[in-house]
């Protein structure tokens, strides 16, 4: 027999928050257009259904397509507990901007007032540019977990002099 030597390789971002509130309000934070506005990104066309536009727009005085996650879609969703999405690099990341990547966001109650949250991104690939990426969403999930946190301990995210944390 020959010897075949495969190498199998996972690479996912996991991370994790407790948030100060209700699951049924992280919830609609994540799944509708005007929650994703007051953490997420100054706008949003969602459409909470599977198929549907996943697209937050992160800076708007950029050319339609470099906004932010134009062309993102929802992938599943389970009412409450978990939301699947399609998601795109940044711009900065031009060789790999038309590529996507797969998203979940799970959500638990922590009793009445708390949710855990759970965002996990898969689908790397083995390359040099997808490595930025990985490197870049490491970070940038982190700042979104603390927006939220934010946005329901203090209150909804000013963009004209948005909330950054030392993450």
């Amino acid at each position: 027999m020959d010897d075949i030597k495969v190498k199998l390789t996972v690479r996912e971002i996991c991370k994790s928050a407790l948030v100060d509130a209700p699951l049924a309000e992280v919830w609609r934070a994540w799944t509708t257009a005007e929650g994703a506005t007051t953490f997420f990104a100054p706008a949003a066309h969602i459409v909470a259904e599977a198929g549907g536009p996943y697209e937050l727009y992160f800076d708007l005085e950029l050319p339609e397509g470099e906004r932010g996650s134009e062309g993102c879609t929802i992938r599943e969703l389970a009412e409450e507990q978990y939301l699947s999405v399609t998601w795109n690099f940044p711009p900065n990341l031009p060789s790999i901007r038309g590529e996507h990547t797969s998203v979940g966001i799970g959500m638990q109650a922590l009793g009445a007032a708390q949710t855990r949250v759970v965002i996990t991104q898969t689908g790397w690939r083995d390359d040099p540019a997808w490595q930025d990426g990985f490197t870049y969403f490491m970070r940038a999930w982190d700042l979104v977990l603390s927006r939220l946190q934010h946005r329901f301990t203090v209150g909804p995210i000013d963009w004209a002099d948005p909330f950054t944390p030392d993450v």
